[in-house]
């Protein structure tokens, strides 16, 4: 099969496009390396993939192409990240990156007969919902980065709706593993403790949230591509939900090193809890996570320090 993944020098796409290769599956990868964290990690990511003679890669901006690639499956993954970066004039980039774009490869793609569609959104979309969230909770975002996956999504389906795309949208739980951005919880926590240097926690870190291991988001991606459900929404949740207090208990153990926390006010945009309810991916595409957030700690304490330390 050929297929087309957005983003595919980012965390969860080069996962993603190393999985496919080693399927056999012809890959095209498209990323623009955006500047929201450094490059050369980037293109660490796509070492492997790189070397592979079914991969070509394509370093543009998407909203510069004219025309994309005829493929089989288009795994949307590309995304300007970040919640809390997601205000004032930045969200110009918000608007552009992940509203725009997927408007863009809908529109082209709308015309050729692909399999499937996958839309990699998140679970900002559901703002402060009440626990657990499932796919019928009434959803109010609480930043604008959350606002604008929630724009792209409903594109989606509209597409779906109205030219018969065959769209499926997961909505991801706070994706973590391997190659994961510099800026988020889990790669902070360890590279502070293991450095013997401060972490810094917005609010008082009784926050919860549900952490999914990244081979499970790609396990996900795949069972949704491969399923007949078309213009849907599915929830992608680790089934680890801890506090943040307990998430660095847990990294504490881990290391065997003692944590410095420094507790600061809770930022604009940060959603106060997060759990997904499971039942409807589990039940209609038979999946379900299998690495719990101990097992995942432990393979990303393995990655963290062969390339860091």
């Amino acid at each position: 099969m050929k297929t087309l993944i957005t983003g595919c020098a980012g965390f969860v796409g080069s996962h993603l496009t190393e999985r496919l290769l080693k399927n056999g599956s012809e890959v095209i990868g498209i990323d623009c390396f955006s500047d929201y964290y450094d490059r050369e990690l980037k293109e660490k990511n796509l070492a492997v993939s790189l070397k592979n003679d079914k991969f070509t890669f394509i370093e543009k901006d998407i909203l510069e192409m004219d025309e994309y690639p005829d493929v089989d499956y288009v795994y949307h993954i590309a995304a300007q990240a970040g919640v809390r970066d997601s205000w004032g004039d930045n969200f110009k980039g918000y608007t552009s990156n992940n509203i725009e774009v997927t408007w863009k490869l809908l529109e082209f793609y709308k015309e050729l007969n692909i399999k499937k569609f996958v839309y990699s959104s998140s679970s900002s979309v559901y703002g402060d919902a009440e626990l657990p969230m499932n796919e019928k909770s009434r959803l109010r975002p609480v930043s604008p980065y959350g606002v604008t996956k929630l724009a792209a999504e409903n594109l989606c389906y509209l597409y779906w709706k109205n030219y018969k795309i065959p769209t499926i949208s997961l909505r991801f739980f706070t994706v973590y593993g391997p190659r994961q951005r510099p800026d988020m919880a889990i790669n902070k926590f360890f590279s502070s403790i293991l450095t013997g240097n401060e972490i810094v926690v917005y609010g008082d870190g009784e926050q919860k949230r549900d952490f999914t291991f990244v081979d499970d988001a790609v396990n996900a991606i795949l069972t949704a591509a491969e399923s007949r459900v078309v213009g849907d929404v599915f929830n992608v949740g680790g089934g680890s939900t801890i506090s943040v207090n307990r998430l660095i208990n847990e990294i504490e153990e881990i290391t065997g090193k003692k944590a410095r926390v420094t507790y600061i006010e809770k930022q604009k945009g940060d959603v106060e809890n997060t759990e997904a309810n499971l039942e409807k991916i589990e039940t209609v595409l038979r999946w379900k996570p299998t690495i719990s957030i101990r097992t995942g700690l432990k393979k990303y304490m393995g990655w963290y320090t062969n390339n860091f330390c």
